[in-house]
């Protein structure tokens, strides 16, 4: 029944961080999942201090599959502080080693994204990180690196910004203008 008295608060943590506890219901992709709280609300989250690979990018698929086996079906602890602009929480999400809710909540999701070399460290919002958190982040990053971990196997993996971009910004392709008959020409 503690869980539950847990699970029903969002309080204020440090520095005015919100914490949110709930079972991980839904995985989008390598840095988004769905929590549902013990009132059955769910919450979009946004893995902070990561980027993984987009669904459709290479090691994408990879990225979603690893975060389903660390979090689908178990209970996690997010600490947040913001929301992005599509509305998900964006937030540390912290895993256990089981699957009970009682179990201690150490395991930083997003580092284990990064040290299986499924994720980037997101520099474009590393000031939003603590500063000992943001130095551990770029040194799980070169370490994948080093080490040849999933995505860094690529000679020039592309990260998933670049490739939000250079979607957003490719020609659209011309369609055919289709002429409809007056009505004089019509059969």
């Amino acid at each position: 029944m503690l869980w539950v008295a847990f699970a029903l608060s969002v309080f204020s943590g440090a520095a005015g961080a919100a914490q949110l506890f709930g079972k991980v219901v839904a995985v989008a992709d390598g840095d988004t999942l769905t929590l549902l709280d013990a009132l059955h609300a769910q919450h979009k989250i946004r893995l902070s201090g990561i980027d993984a690979p987009e669904r459709r990018q290479p090691y994408g698929q990879d990225a979603k599959h690893h975060l389903s086996v660390l979090i689908y079906g178990r209970w996690v602890l997010v600490t947040w502080k913001k929301r992005d602009r599509y509305g998900r929480i964006v937030g540390r999400v912290l895993g256990a080693a089981c699957a009970r809710p009682e179990c201690p909540h150490t395991v930083d999701v997003g580092l284990e994204q990064m040290k299986a070399g499924l994720a980037w460290h997101y520099k474009q919002f590393e000031r939003e990180q603590a500063p000992p958190d943001r130095s551990l982040y770029a040194a799980v990053e070169r370490e994948a690196r080093a080490q040849g971990a999933g995505l860094w196997k690529e000679l020039a993996p592309v990260p998933p910004w670049e490739f939000r971009n250079a979607v957003r910004h490719r020609p659209r392709a011309k369609i055919a203008s289709i002429s409809v008959p007056s009505k004089e020409m019509r059969p």
